[in-house]
């Protein structure tokens, strides 16, 4: 069939157009060269595939059954060319992100609106996980890339961008006012009843961390999923959350809620977007991953 393509492409216009003439035309090639070709394909099929009339050319029934296929797959190449000019001038195609709630809601969302308004044609995919979880999404090449929050263990094959800093807090509400403005040392945690993340995300990990480098041993109260459901859990006065503190930025402000004080602060860490340097990003995720990364520079 390859070496027939050609034949068949011939065959595909006389049989839509009904005509040599208007096939040549089309095609840009001689009148004699057509024929040659629908000649050619009918030696190799060993059938007769075009019948010559008053009004041009007509399809035998083996001709017609034959041109059904050769449509389908002429229409099929020529969507595909189609689609492959808009994937490089950026008109079609999608990006696969991984990221966490807290780096979706407070870093990710801006660039995702900015880049949906340069390039509307593009799909973009966000898969919602801890940052373990969109590390072993990216290890499987189920995302382009992922947002993630420190601390994560670095791979060589591995391109890391920091993009930003967060900051982590405890907060807490009305029921524990005996704290507001206190100096406190985080072995006062112990005593209190704690609201965190659980234990699969990179910043409960982090928390964890420094509370044992400082030799504090905490049981929370409570362990949640999402920081949005701590920040619900401190309000109704359940306990002392433990949030990045944008999630807890509105309600700071108001007054609604307080942060502890320490007597030695908890460092900041930061937000950063990985790639695999092994596997080549698409031009559609390449300009997203630019978009994020050099605006963030500036």
């Amino acid at each position: 069939m390859l070496e027939n393509f050609e034949y068949y492409k011939v065959f595909y216009h006389v049989g839509r157009l009904n005509s040599i003439t208007a096939a040549a035309k089309e095609l840009s090639i001689s009148q004699p060269a057509v024929s040659q070709s629908i000649h050619q394909l009918e030696t190799a099929l060993s059938c007769t595939l075009f019948q010559r009339t008053a009004r041009g050319m007509k399809l035998t029934s083996e001709g017609a059954l034959l041109y059904r296929y050769v449509e389908r797959g002429y229409q099929e190449f020529d969507l595909g060319e189609k689609r492959l000019k808009q994937l490089l001038h950026l008109d079609a195609g999608e990006v696969r992100i991984g990221a966490s709630d807290m780096t979706l809601r407070f870093f990710l969302l801006p660039y995702l609106e900015k880049f949906h308004e340069l390039h509307p044609g593009i799909k973009v995919t966000v898969t919602n996980g801890p940052t373990p979880e969109t590390l072993s999404y990216l290890d499987r090449d189920l995302i382009d890339f992922g947002v993630i929050s420190s601390p994560f263990s670095e791979k060589e094959n591995y391109e890391y961008h920091e993009v930003a800093e967060i900051e982590d807090t405890f907060v807490a509400a009305r029921r524990f006012t005996q704290y507001k403005n206190k100096m406190m040392d985080y072995k006062d945690l112990e005593q209190l009843p704690l609201i965190m993340l659980d234990g699969k995300s990179s910043t409960r990990d982090y928390v964890d961390s420094f509370l044992r480098d400082n030799n504090v041993n905490i049981q929370p109260e409570f362990e949640l999923a999402t920081s949005d459901m701590i920040v619900q859990f401190t309000l109704r006065n359940l306990g002392v959350g433990c949030v990045v503190k944008s999630f807890a930025k509105e309600y700071l402000e108001s007054g609604v809620l307080f942060e502890l004080r320490f007597n030695k602060i908890l460092p900041k860490r930061n937000i950063c977007v990985v790639s695999d340097k092994s596997r080549p990003l698409s031009l559609a995720a390449s300009e997203l991953l630019r978009l994020i990364v050099v605006q963030d520079e500036h």
